[in-house]
């Protein structure tokens, strides 16, 4: 992966994704910004189609890859978004193909995925033992694999979210990003330090997960177990040698984790303030912002609010 044309990969793939994706509203929050001393807008990408933001990383791979790849068929790993959106593009670009997903995916994202046409197969407790096996699956099978973040077409896909923001909000102090494999955080976060190189990329984590967080101090991408999470759209492990960690790490500029109460506290803040529905991913970001929020008191914040699909045994709990 060339990292010095990424800023431009994402740029064109803004415009080659821009009639299969929704551009969704950047929103201010009085109550957060209230809450915090900031002003904090919303990018709210739990209103995009599929209700995340995966969608854009789907269309752009599947859209740079061969007529003779689409017809062989797509193979991806999820734990439910990147599932779904894989299994909606697919459909839209006339493909077939396999979701794998791990053995406890929210009951929502299951269905989502099949609402979107994709045949789903359940394998592995943890998001990277998935992984590994979907990319197997589609090399013995002379399929396509579609990774949800270890490849550069689904970075300069989801770094599209980044070139909406910049239009919408051109002076933006921080981002706050929930982070799993990193694929979100290294489109978007790289893209806006081209627009402001100040600009804070802060990753947020659940403490149950962050694997990213805790690779990162170490040096290397550690194998480190995953405990039970609101988050479940960033838990489990990542890739040996995904390209996102070189990324994050000259990247992002502040690391937060968040404890599980933490995460519940902030969705229902955002129920209560924005009458919208959101997952626990998005809520990560959330709580990050609320335990993090003095470094930039008085600046221009956005929260990238990353999806909505959220089953109702969740959305109970939390209220």
């Amino acid at each position: 992966m060339d990292r010095n044309r990424l800023p431009a990969d994402i740029a064109l793939a803004a415009n080659r994704i821009k009639d299969y994706v929704r551009e969704t509203p950047l929103e201010f929050s009085p109550w957060f910004s209230e809450r915090t001393g900031a002003k904090v807008w919303m990018k709210l990408e739990n209103l995009q189609v599929t209700g995340s933001f995966k969608l854009r990383g789907a269309f752009n791979k599947l859209l740079t890859i061969s007529d003779q790849e689409r017809a062989s068929g797509g193979v991806a790993a999820s734990s439910g978004n990147h599932g779904a959106a894989v299994a909606y593009a697919m459909a839209k670009l006339g493909m077939t193909g396999i979701i794998f997903v791990p053995e406890k995916t929210s009951s929502a994202k299951v269905d989502a995925i099949r609402r979107s046409g994709g045949e789903v197969r359940f394998f592995g407790t943890d998001g990277l033992d998935t992984e590994i096996h979907a990319r197997q699956y589609a090399a013995d099978h002379g399929m396509t694999y579609l990774s949800p973040y270890n490849d550069a077409a689904v970075i300069a896909g989801q770094g599209s979210c980044g070139v909406e923001i910049a239009r919408q909000l051109p002076d933006i102090d921080a981002i706050y990003i929930a982070v799993g494999g990193g694929g979100l955080i290294s489109g978007v976060g790289t893209f806006l330090k081209t627009v402001n190189r100040n600009s804070g990329i802060v990753s947020c984590q659940p403490e149950a997960s962050a694997v990213m967080t805790e690779s990162v101090r170490a040096g290397r991408i550690l194998e480190l177990p995953s405990g039970p999470t609101l988050s479940d759209g960033t838990a489990g492990g990542i890739e040996a040698g995904a390209i996102t960690f070189d990324i994050c790490r000259d990247i992002i500029t502040d690391y937060v984790t968040v404890s599980e109460d933490d995460i519940a506290s902030a969705m229902r803040a955002f129920i209560d303030s924005h009458h919208l529905l959101l997952e626990g991913a998005a809520g990560v970001a959330l709580a990050g912002l609320l335990g993090h929020h003095r470094k930039y008191a008085g600046k221009n914040i956005v929260v990238l609010i990353c999806g909505g699909n959220i089953s109702r045994d969740t959305l109970r709990q939390i209220i």
